[in-house]
């Protein structure tokens, strides 16, 4: 390593080897600095994810879910749950489902808005559920008759495809054997 040029032209000599240990020091002590931290927020995940999985148990968490439902065909689906389906396709670049459906009975429609049967679409080849709506977006007003609404739903690692057949849980139904476009 050559020297350097210090003030006036001097020349600076290259640092001692202390000072290269010290570096190396340094860059031990961050590097362990940064695994004992990476250990630390792990057992705060992992004790966190504990405390949430102990509340599961109380009364003020929501009705599970219930994935199975009588099936109808696709006209009865409006005399069940109030609506009609007018499309189900991928889009996103693959990564959402895209659900439109018309309300032909109001009344009926609200049967959506509860929390023991959400919406959901289901990829008949894998059996994969998919229910979580983008950005947690679903309709909450009142529903009027001839509306078209829409909910999308993420679609993880691309199940559902074009071309694909899904089930559609609306209300307490579900239709067989819907076409993806």
């Amino acid at each position: 390593m050559s020297d350097s040029l210090g003030p006036a032209g001097t020349r600076v000599p290259p640092p001692r080897g202390r000072w290269r240990r010290s570096g190396r020091r340094a860059r031990l002590a961050g590097g362990l600095t940064g695994v004992v931290l990476a250990i630390a927020l792990t057992g705060f995940a992992l004790a966190a994810g504990r405390a949430s999985t102990d509340g599961a148990k109380t009364a003020d968490n929501p009705v599970p879910a219930a994935w199975a439902r009588p099936v109808v065909d696709a006209d009865s689906l409006g005399q069940r749950s109030g609506v009609r389906i007018t499309r189900v396709a991928v889009t996103g670049g693959g990564g959402l489902v895209d659900l439109r459906f018309t309300v032909v009975d109001p009344e009926l429609a609200n049967t959506l808005h509860d929390d023991g049967t959400p919406p959901a679409v289901v990829d008949e080849q894998s059996g994969l559920v998919v229910h979580e709506l983008l950005m947690n977006h679903s309709h909450t007003g009142a529903y009027k008759t001839g509306i078209t609404y829409y909910l999308v739903f993420e679609n993880p690692g691309n199940w559902i495809h074009r071309g694909g057949r899904v089930s559609v849980l609306l209300g307490n139904a579900q239709v067989e054997h819907v076409a993806v476009r």
